[in-house]
């Protein structure tokens, strides 16, 4: 098969537990741009959070970011489009954490505002390369908004799952990692965005591989002529994927890469 564009999952799939890019996935991906195919990172992280990574592989392109609910041009930092949310949907929701004392932030295309930094929230920021705007109300932001994330202990995140269908908030949820879920528009999705993304480059599915280990993955696994599963993802990702590689800290991209398209490019 002659793949021509490759959808790339960051952190638990192209980075390591460590936050680190190894040497070995840089490489792989780079030989792929060289050879003619478009990598695309594929992120629940904002444009500012998944450039550096970017910088790193050195393939430029386009980044679909807020788990489908934003699409960027790399180079030129441009928006090429976005799924919006309301803050009248969100209140509900707002209010709950607030009640709960559970940490969020909402999100433009590239902005992240909080109402309140902890030591440990700033070290979480650090570490996927972002610096919120510390703000009064998030009900005071009146740019585009994209995404609202929650973060805090798994069993918060698991309380919230609990009680979403009594918390009356219309937008779609999304655990995007033990200690997070992501709240954006219902129609933004990785798969709805990769699939765009691919009609507008002329590829087809058939032609298009995507790599990923969380459930936030699963559309776009699913819909990839090839979906493979790192292998540190659950077992319900796994068993919606095509194929297993290895685990992001033991370079699985670079894995399936050369098993996968290298080999048959």
């Amino acid at each position: 098969m002659n793949w021509k564009l490759i959808a790339l999952d960051v952190d638990g799939t192209l980075i390591t537990d460590d936050h680190e890019l190894t040497e070995e996935n840089r490489k792989a991906v780079r030989e792929l741009h060289e050879q003619g195919v478009t990598v695309v990172l594929c992120t629940g992280r904002g444009p500012i959070s998944a450039l550096p990574v970017y910088e790193q592989l050195g393939t430029g392109g386009f980044m679909i970011t807020h788990n489908g609910a934003t699409v960027v041009e790399a180079a030129e930092r441009k928006v090429l489009s976005d799924f919006r949310i309301e803050f009248a949907d969100l209140k509900p929701l707002v209010d709950y954490c607030r009640e709960r004392s559970i940490h969020y932030d909402l999100c433009t295309p590239f902005d992240l505002y909080v109402e309140h930094l902890t030591d440990e929230e700033k070290a979480m920021y650090e570490k996927y390369s972002q610096v919120p705007t510390v703000i009064r109300d998030v009900a005071d932001v009146d740019e585009p908004k994209v995404k609202f994330t929650l973060f805090g202990t798994e069993d918060q995140m698991d309380s919230v799952e609990r009680d979403w269908d009594s918390i009356g908030c219309p937008l779609r949820k999304i655990r995007s990692g033990l200690y997070f879920i992501d709240i954006i528009n219902p129609e933004a999705t990785k798969g709805n965005a990769l699939k765009a993304m691919s009609e507008q480059l002329g590829f087809t599915r058939e032609q298009v591989v995507a790599i990923g280990n969380y459930y936030n993955d699963v559309e776009m696994l699913e819909w990839a002529g090839l979906g493979i599963a790192m292998a540190n993802s659950p077992d319900e990702v796994i068993r919606r994927a095509d194929t297993v590689t290895g685990s992001n800290n033991e370079s699985g991209v670079a894995q399936a890469i050369r098993k996968y398209l290298l080999e048959q490019n």
